[in-house]
C-alpha cells in the first residue's frame, strides 16, 4: 500500500528531476520514492551504528589512543599489524 506525500523542492532540482525522469523513462514519483527509500535506509543504518558505538563505550569497551596510533603507524608497511581490540 502506498500513500501520498507532498514535498517542496527548488526550481532547479525540479528541472533536474524532470530531465532524469525523461531519460530514465521513470516517473518523478518513482524516482523520488526510490531516493527517499535509499536515504531512510542509509540514515537508519548510520544511526544504528552510532547507537551501537555508544553502547560499546557505555559498557567500557574502548581502545586507547596510544594503541590506535601505534597500529596506524604500521599501515602500508611490511608487518602491518591487526586493529587493536
Amino acid at each position: 500500500m502506498t500513500e501520498t506525500l507532498s514535498i517542496r523542492i527548488d526550481s532547479e532540482m525540479k528541472k533536474r528531476l524532470d530531465v532524469l525522469s525523461r531519460r530514465s523513462k521513470r516517473s518523478k514519483s518513482f524516482l523520488a520514492a526510490e531516493a527517499i527509500a535509499a536515504f531512510v535506509d542509509s540514515e537508519e543504518w548510520q544511526l544504528g551504528e552510532i547507537q551501537a558505538g555508544i553502547a560499546e563505550l557505555d559498557s567500557g569497551h574502548t581502545v586507547s589512543h596510544e594503541k590506535v596510533a601505534k597500529w596506524l603507524k604500521t599501515w602500508g608497511k611490511p608487518g602491518e599489524t591487526k586493529a587493536p581490540r
